[in-house]
């Protein structure tokens, strides 16, 4: 635990303009960022959440920690999910699984924690699993102001958006289950959403968590408008028939790979 907490304090002290949000600070369009002098970035109306060590530990958060030895398998992700990204000129990723209890949440949170922990991108990871959110709860974020209130029209979605005290990481959590997910995915609204939140910081790689393939229509709805997507597969849990049948589905939307996760080995590869 002590570790994390170096980790995130040491983060802190490498980019020291984040800043809490203020009414004095605020831009004057009502963005929930900008960038400082030097180029670093300066949260002002995002709200800034400090997280609780142990809840993320509990919870299977580990790449706030280098020294753990699982977290390597995050950096290795990341890097080759990043040359493949950076030489399409990717920006957006989705993340899926065929079956629930696959891991695909964690490995969401952990890949964009890695992204912004160690590389020169921002990372917003956006929970789209409109049907069984996890994200927030995975982070302990606060339930108030969250994606489900910006489908509902009751704020912007600028007041949804969360920093998780981790510079250049940036969270659009969700609280509550919405109804009718896949009309909502494929809505005016939300394509809307998802082009603003890609386009607007040039350096941002956005990760967006779906429900998994077999459990509903979302994710296969969705996968459309993001650039590429990563199928998370549970050691020997997931059926083989299954990882056909959704490779078979996404092999129209740029799947980059896919990850076997919940594995005892302990050599090379993506586990946790």
């Amino acid at each position: 635990m002590e570790r994390i907490k170096e980790a995130i304090a040491k983060a802190k002290e490498q980019q020291p303009d984040v800043v809490l949000p203020s009414p004095k600070t605020q831009d004057a369009n009502g963005t929930p960022s900008g960038k400082s002098e030097n180029g670093e970035i300066s949260y002002r109306q995002t709200r800034v959440v400090n997280l609780d060590i142990k809840h993320l530990e509990e919870n299977r958060i580990i790449t706030l920690d280098s020294e753990d030895p699982n977290s390597i398998s995050f950096d290795i992700l990341r890097t080759q999910v990043l040359a493949k990204m950076e030489a399409n000129q990717w920006r957006t990723l989705a993340i899926t699984s065929p079956t629930p209890e696959c891991g695909k949440t964690v490995v969401s949170i952990n890949l964009a924690l890695s992204i912004a922990k160690q590389t020169d991108y921002t990372a917003l990871l956006v929970d789209f699993d409109l049907r069984r959110p996890r994200v927030g709860s995975y982070l302990g974020l606060p339930n108030e102001n969250t994606l489900s209130d910006y489908i509902d029209g009751k704020i912007p979605f600028t007041d949804a958006l969360v920093n998780p005290g981790i510079p250049r990481f940036v969270v659009l959590p969700n609280h509550a289950a919405i109804r009718k997910s896949t009309e909502i995915l494929t809505s005016p609204k939300v394509k809307s959403l998802v082009t603003d939140l890609r386009d607007r910081y040039e350096k941002r790689i956005c990760i967006f968590d779906l429900p998994p393939l077999q459990s509903t229509d979302d994710a296969i709805a969705f996968v459309p408008q993001v650039d590429c997507v990563l199928l998370v597969v549970a050691s020997g849990e997931t059926k083989p028939s299954d990882v056909k049948e959704c490779r078979r589905q996404l092999q129209a939307h740029n799947l980059l790979g896919v990850i076997l996760n919940k594995s005892d080995e302990k050599a090379a590869g993506y586990y946790y």
